[in-house]
């Protein structure tokens, strides 16, 4: 196991009352600015209930902000910020706008370039207090520090982070789920499983304890998975794979350990060539590049085919293979599907567009051994047309 730093300051917030605690986390005499998205919170019953906690503040309120947040609409926001003199944000929503009030909470106190925070890579020290309250489970972006944010103009999907992004607080009712569509809902499950994969599946380093969270969190979303999308609403498993969701991407299972995330870095530019959901991109890449990369990866497939798949029979290649359809048995059997044929006709040439952009972005170091280059990543994604 390497050794590693754990920082997490978020209080989280879980159940079906979790909203009643609003008002008491946001400091008194607060000017809130409350974030959100399409507005399915008006429907849903969840804008009601925390407007009626935040009585007592003053509340400016700020929605439209995309499923891939934009940089265009999140700096319409920051110019209220700063011209209302906003002291605390609120974001009402799943990670799109979660991740969308990361960067205002970095931006807000930012001089200079805003962009150039992602664009540079720059970690700030001083950000907005915000907190947050969940209405989609996927992301975990409610219990981590990092975001994920896209510019229409150029056509880039940049991540960012920082210890001073944790939200001060988020509230977790999984009642939500009820009103969420089965896309939705897929996505969640697709997001989550692959943020475990991205964080697992590298190389054996000896991280006992770390690999066995992982592998509950996997198999719990398995076992959830159908129950979840197709089943009606039932609390226990809602909560279940609410639960699951933040667990995936809280800091916790990649203490230790090696992590990969170049399927994630490829799917960003799938997201932003395409607009596919960002789980299916990740659906579209991750089996592919472990097919590519399976040398690398095999022991971990085959620890992955036993402990998940219980295959015990055969060669470690074996094993490993196998495990490999298993997995995308499983993402076909909740209905994702996993080529990009799947999703556009237009594929043709792409490989070569993420070529040069990774090249571009000088990104020739990916994965867990800094071995995937950009002439990698075009036969990665040819591999998934």
């Amino acid at each position: 196991m390497n050794p590693f730093e754990l920082y997490n300051p978020t209080k989280l917030i879980f159940g079906i009352e979790s909203y009643l605690r609003i008002s008491h986390e946001i400091p008194k005499g607060a000017k809130i600015l409350m974030t959100y998205g399409g507005g399915s919170i008006k429907s849903n019953g969840v804008y009601d209930q925390v407007l009626a906690q935040l009585k007592d503040f003053q509340v400016l309120e700020f929605g439209g902000i995309e499923a891939n947040p934009t940089f265009e609409t999140l700096s319409k926001a920051l110019d209220i910020i700063r011209s209302e003199g906003i002291t605390f944000l609120l974001a009402v929503g799943g990670g799109s706008v979660i991740d969308g009030t990361k960067f205002l909470s970095a931006a807000a106190y930012f001089e200079g370039d805003s962009w150039d925070i992602l664009k540079k890579g720059i970690r700030v020290s001083k950000a907005m207090p915000f907190g947050t309250v969940l209405t989609l489970p996927a992301t975990g972006s409610e219990m981590n520090s990092g975001a994920v944010i896209t510019r229409k103009e150029t056509g880039e999907k940049l991540g960012m982070g920082s210890p001073a992004l944790f939200p001060q607080f988020s509230c977790l009712n999984p009642e939500v789920i009820k009103s969420l569509p089965q896309l939705q809902l897929k996505n969640g499950i697709v997001d989550a499983f692959t943020h475990v994969l991205e964080q697992y599946m590298t190389y054996p380093i000896g991280a006992e304890l770390q690999d066995r969270i992982s592998e509950s969190i996997l198999k719990t979303l398995i076992y959830i998975a159908p129950k979840v999308i197709f089943e009606p609403y039932n609390l226990p498993i809602a909560s279940n794979f609410m639960w699951c969701c933040t667990m995936a991407l809280n800091g916790l299972i990649q203490k230790g350990v090696p992590t990969d995330w170049a399927t994630h870095m490829i799917g960003h530019e799938l997201t932003a060539k395409y607009d596919i959901d960002h789980a299916m991109t990740l659906a579209i890449i991750f089996p592919n590049l472990w097919r590519y990369k399976f040398e690398n990866k095999k022991e971990k497939l085959a620890q992955y085919a036993e402990r998940i798949w219980d295959i015990r029979t055969g060669s470690i290649e074996e094993k490993a293979e196998f495990a490999i359809q298993k997995t995308v048995d499983f993402l076909h059997s909740i209905e994702v599907k996993t080529k990009l044929s799947d999703y556009t006709e237009n594929y043709n040439g792409f490989s070569d567009e993420v070529k040069k952009t990774f090249e571009a972005r000088n990104w020739i170091a990916l994965g867990e051994r800094k071995d995937i280059t950009p002439d990698d990543v075009k036969k990665i994604v040819e591999r998934s047309y």
